[in-house]
């Protein structure tokens, strides 16, 4: 058979991964003097990586990511205390196969969106469809479908997704009909598939978020506690960026170590109150008794 007519045959069983390397291989097997079983194995080969690489490229793109990021790019010795282990482990998406979320918690500026991005990349590399969003755009979408009668198959986007990434959870107050919204989405997707969530906010604030108590309760009780949660601290890396060069990274005091992702708003007020203890008991208290939810359940 002809050069040619091979290539159309290829062409027509839409082998172009073997159409792009044959005369390549075809070099090599002389060269090496390949058998045919092996030939025809390398460019096989060929094909699947050419269908593997299409397909994540289409996955990122459907991604609708703000920027290409991966964990590999990220300035781990800028905020040493960010947990490097932790966040590695769960780039190998093993929270993916079992439907789990993470919750990335911490100040301004340091890291949290390309993070989220960055497992989102993972997640895609390692076959899953990922979605990114920031929540006020998801809300105001949903919002929208209310209105024209299309809420159901816009809803049904973002639960299609093997992973959603809500980016900036929980920056205001949400109204009565945002909060149904999310009741239904999180309760949806914490049976089909996985969450990364991003917050200024530690998760036992949120609560306070919702107009209806009960909504809340029941939502996030599902949310928090099925999540893996990784805690922020350190400097905002954004002055850095400043067009003029005089940008100097700032250490961050929203998140003091008496902040933790379990502790709940009560006990920060208290502890924040001019009649408390001193410091060291405060947090000894808090240790000792743990960190109930609005239910009473505890959050981990």
């Amino acid at each position: 058979m002809r050069g040619h007519e091979l290539q159309t045959k290829l062409k027509a069983l839409k082998l172009g991964g073997m159409l792009q390397t044959l005369e390549m291989r075809r070099a090599q097997a002389e060269d090496q003097r390949l058998g045919q079983i092996e030939f025809l194995a390398l460019l096989l080969d060929d094909e699947i990586d050419r269908r593997q690489s299409k397909m994540l490229a289409l996955r990122l793109h459907r991604a609708r990511f703000e920027e290409s990021k991966t964990l590999e790019e990220f300035d781990w010795s800028f905020n040493p205390q960010v947990p490097a282990e932790q966040l590695r482990n769960l780039a190998t998406c093993g929270f993916v196969e079992r439907r789990e979320s993470v919750l990335l918690c911490g100040p301004v500026g340091v890291g949290k969106t390309h993070v989220a991005q960055a497992l989102g990349h993972a997640a895609c590399r390692y076959g899953a469809s990922v979605l990114f969003t920031k929540t006020s755009a998801l809300l105001r979408d949903l919002a929208g479908g209310r209105a024209d009668g299309s809420w159901e198959p816009r809803l049904r986007r973002y639960l299609q997704n093997d992973v959603l990434i809500l980016d900036d959870f929980g920056m205001r107050e949400f109204t009565p009909t945002q909060a149904e919204d999310l009741y239904e989405l999180i309760c949806a997707k914490f049976r089909t598939g996985s969450m990364i969530v991003t917050s200024n906010r530690a998760p036992a604030d949120w609560y306070a978020l919702f107009p209806n108590a009960v909504l809340a309760e029941s939502a996030l009780d599902r949310q928090v506690n099925s999540a893996h949660h990784v805690l922020f601290k350190g400097r905002t890396y954004r002055p850095l960026r400043r067009p003029d060069g005089a940008g100097k990274a700032a250490a961050v005091d929203a998140w003091p170590e008496t902040h933790q992702l379990d502790q709940p708003a009560e006990s920060r007020a208290a502890d924040s109150a001019p009649e408390a203890r001193n410091e060291e008991e405060s947090i000894a208290e808090t240790l000792a008794r743990g960190a109930p939810s609005r239910s009473g359940r505890a959050v981990r």
